[in-house]
């Protein structure tokens, strides 16, 4: 842990598709929605909109900081609710694409998390990070049950 009680999240995972597929699951709305969220904005250049409705109840916003074709993207992050303490911008994402055999190595870090938002963002990326290595394999996920609309 950081001083301030502020954390980072580490997750490095294995990908039988190659980087140029990866890098397009990460920043294309189309094939983001695949594995993760229901609508998805994303301006992927420095500046430009990250925006993704994750489930009915949670938006995720940032924006673009770095982007290198094909090797790492860097967002800053946050969510749009207001009774959620990672606030939009507040934390940063770090996403590297090493070529590995014939797949991806891609490694996240997502530094500036408040201790409280730990488990939270971990339990997060555990399951849309599985999500995303079955999508980019050209295997469809299917429905996410965490973004399943509650009727009510």
């Amino acid at each position: 842990m950081k001083p301030n009680g502020i954390s980072q999240y580490e997750r490095e995972i294995h990908i039988a598709a190659r980087p140029e597929i990866v890098f397009s699951f990460l920043t294309d709305p189309e094939k983001m929605k695949q594995w993760k969220g229901v609508e998805a904005e994303l301006n992927p250049k420095p500046g430009g909109i990250y925006r993704v409705v994750v489930t009915e109840n949670n938006t995720a916003r940032g924006e673009f900081v770095e982007l290198v074709p094909y090797r790492r993207i860097v967002f800053t992050w946050g969510w749009e609710e207001e009774e959620n303490p990672l606030r939009p911008g507040t934390s940063t994402v770090e996403v590297t694409l090493e070529p590995n055999g014939s797949g991806t190595l891609l490694r996240l870090r997502h530094d500036g998390l408040p201790e409280i938002a730990i488990a939270g963002q971990s339990a997060g990326w555990e399951h849309y990070l599985d999500r995303l290595a079955t999508a980019a394999v050209g295997t469809n996920p299917g429905p996410d049950p965490w973004a399943q609309v509650t009727e009510g």
